[in-house]
């Protein structure tokens, strides 16, 4: 009977505060709304941490460029991407947790009623950087893929299986809206934008103007070995407007010193404790014949005393080889999405498949300084390296490519997309391979969850491949040679 008793109070007492219950649904420490600064920077943030960050759950590009190879487990360097699901990863990183965050942002910046003309150009401009970083995003998905969801991408409701769409296509529609979204930067002349929600620009709406016609510029250069008068076309449209040509306006994002807000690269190449990576012989090799002043910014010595990289794609023994320096596992090293150095190697691209061979051989020695400043050569040893290594017209894709390739180190997507365009340096296949690959890979492969998920539309994109197969060899529609 007590206990009957105390029951009939606890009920009688719960009725009595709360007849209507639903209010419990409701996370009192969980905000229901954000900021669309808070969604901005969010998504930048894990923009350049996806694109920097060498956990091999994450991506391989580094492995692919071979800058870097493995110690213990070789299985990326060997072209195995699918144990780790590494392409599920990229994939879902940059829809679900980038590209998704930059459109709530605009959505939430579009509920916004400025009232003064500062107001209203400051709103504009964040809706054109969120589009710009938008439209940076779509063109690592097709580097890395080829087709892939975009005209009905991010719409659960109307489109939970998006269809994948012509990257060609995507290509020039995401020219058409960079050249948009600086005119209206332009416009708005010093009006700013998301001042310190930026973290790479701090809000500068000239500098994010500068980014846009450099990631326009680099899918311009990748368009011409398919569509040459409109790649040097877009080429002259995106110099006209201003391009990055000085590392004072690179895009790097200033990290923090300590998690989670330092560079991933210090959690993979220290924090871990794991050694699972080592600069690769491909590279170091390249570097020693060329007696490169950049080495000692890019490695340490081998306990022998030189500078020695381990076998790509073998297991190596850490304590036997050259390793990464701390510079770049340092928590503050900056994570970089497009800067000086790339620019300019890809203007003397233009320029040489222009028919401007002098215009090239001066890109071509700007590339060269600007990567030696940024990593803190001294001037006369660049000058020294470029007597030795002068620009060579008639060989322009392999001086071109081998000297993109040796700069663009730590940046593996780019380094990578430059070896598929240009085809140098000379790569060699691992003696190990993963499936037997006998050449190095050209893209990744659709993720598994896609072709589980989304079949129909996966089997549509993979018919269009070459050889109408899902593999790591079929090339994208600007890797033509």
């Amino acid at each position: 009977m007590k206990k009957i008793a105390l029951l009939t109070a606890f009920i009688s007492l719960f009725v009595s505060c709360s007849s209507d219950i639903t209010d419990l649904n409701e996370e009192a420490k969980r905000p229901a709304t954000t900021k669309a600064e808070y969604l901005f920077t969010n998504a930048q943030k894990t923009l350049v941490d996806q694109m920097v960050s060498t956990s091999v759950n994450r991506n391989v590009f580094r492995m692919f460029a071979q800058h870097w190879t493995e110690t213990t487990y070789p299985d990326e360097s060997q072209y195995d991407i699918t144990t780790r699901a590494i392409p599920d990863f990229h994939f879902a990183t940059l829809y679900r947790d980038v590209l998704a965050d930059f459109k709530e942002s605009k959505r939430l910046l579009d509920l916004e009623v400025p009232v003064t003309p500062e107001e209203t150009a400051v709103l504009a401009n964040k809706k054109a950087v969120i589009d710009i970083l938008t439209a940076y995003s779509y063109s690592v998905l097709v580097d890395t893929f080829g087709d892939v969801p975009y005209t009905e991408a991010l719409d659960i409701v109307a489109h939970p299986l998006p269809k994948y769409d012509d990257a060609q296509t995507i290509y020039k529609d995401l020219i058409t809206r960079l050249t948009a979204d600086v005119a209206v930067l332009t416009a708005n002349g010093t009006a700013g934008s998301f001042d310190t929600a930026d973290l790479i620009y701090g809000g500068a709406s000239t500098k994010w103007a500068k980014f846009a016609n450099s990631v326009r510029l680099r899918m311009a250069v990748n368009m011409i070995d398919v569509d040459a008068a409109y790649g040097q076309g877009e080429v002259a449209k995106a110099v006209t407007a201003a391009v990055i040509t000085s590392n004072a306006d690179n895009a790097n994002l200033k990290y923090l010193p300590l998690q989670p807000n330092a560079n991933p690269l210090y959690n993979d190449l220290v924090v871990s404790g794991r050694n699972d990576f080592i600069p690769a012989n491909t590279l170091i090799d390249k570097m020693n014949s060329l007696n490169d002043p950049r080495r000692e910014k890019y490695f340490t010595l081998a306990p022998d005393g030189s500078y020695k990289g381990g076998v790509y794609g073998a297991s190596n023994a850490f304590v036997n080889y050259s390793h990464i320096t701390a510079t770049i596992a340092d928590p503050t090293f900056a994570g970089t999405l497009i800067d000086a150095t790339e620019v300019e190697f890809l203007l003397a691209e233009a320029s040489q498949k222009g028919g401007a061979a002098a215009a090239a051989a001066t890109h071509y020695d700007n590339a060269v300084k600007a990567s030696m400043e940024n990593w803190g050569v001294a001037s006369a040893d660049a000058t020294a390296y470029l007597t030795a290594n002068p620009y060579n017209v008639a060989n322009y894709k392999q001086v071109i490519g081998e000297q993109a390739w040796i700069a663009l180190y730590n940046r593996g997507l780019e380094a990578w997309s430059s070896y598929r365009r240009l085809d140098f340096p000379v790569l060699a296949v691992p003696a190990v391979t993963y499936n037997g690959l006998t050449e190095v890979p050209k893209r990744y492969s659709y993720p598994a969850r896609e072709q589980t998920l989304n079949g129909t539309n996966v089997s549509a994109a993979i018919a269009k491949l070459p050889g109408g197969k899902n593999t790591l060899t079929a090339k994208i529609f600007w890797d033509k040679f």
